[in-house]
């Protein structure tokens, strides 16, 4: 009838601490920015990703002074097969009016990005994230998720999944963008 007294032992004394350690890393981990998703008004988040051939290595900072349309895709991802043919259709018309189209393949296997690749072929900068780094800098919040971002480096908006019906916002959010002055 009496509640028996914790025994204080050497493990106990050590699982009280790793709980209380990992609340603290876990609170500071919560608290600081790079535990929310990337959202219009922030600055892109830095990473690179190499091109199918690692003959180059291609950042978002690598276009300040262009509007980058930033898309994550993946080879599995039903809605990715209808955004390819818009972001060519994007990168032909806007691309000599300052717009670069950069889409980097979240596929855990190579060879499955470019068999879609050979399916719909790109017109544009294609990248490879096999480790997820540029992904998880960016917290994806799903697939496809694109990034609007201004020539000032600025994710000015998100656009998560893609419908057809999302082509004419996406348009006209890039062309008044590219009027913008830097």
């Amino acid at each position: 009838m009496f509640a028996r007294a914790a025994v204080a032992t050497p493990r106990n004394a050590l699982l009280r601490r790793l709980i209380a350690q990992s609340s603290l890393a876990l609170g500071v981990w919560a608290m600081s920015p790079a535990a929310w998703p990337a959202v219009a008004g922030d600055p892109a988040p830095e990473c690179a990703a190499s091109t199918f051939d690692n003959a180059r290595t291609i950042r978002v900072a690598d276009y300040k002074g262009k509007v980058v349309y930033l898309d994550f895709w993946a080879s599995w991802c039903p809605p990715c097969r209808e955004s390819f043919p818009f972001m060519n259709e994007l990168q032909r018309e806007l691309g000599e009016k300052g717009l670069q189209i950069m889409a980097v393949s979240v596929d855990k296997v190579a060879a499955d990005a470019q068999r879609f690749l050979a399916r719909y072929p790109p017109q544009f900068t294609v990248a490879l994230d096999t480790t997820w780094t540029c992904a998880s800098a960016y917290l994806l919040p799903g697939m496809p998720t694109s990034f609007v971002i201004d020539k000032r480096g600025l994710i000015r908006d998100v656009h998560i999944g893609f419908r057809d019906k999302d082509k004419v916002e996406i348009r006209r959010q890039i062309l008044e963008l590219l009027d913008e002055r830097s």
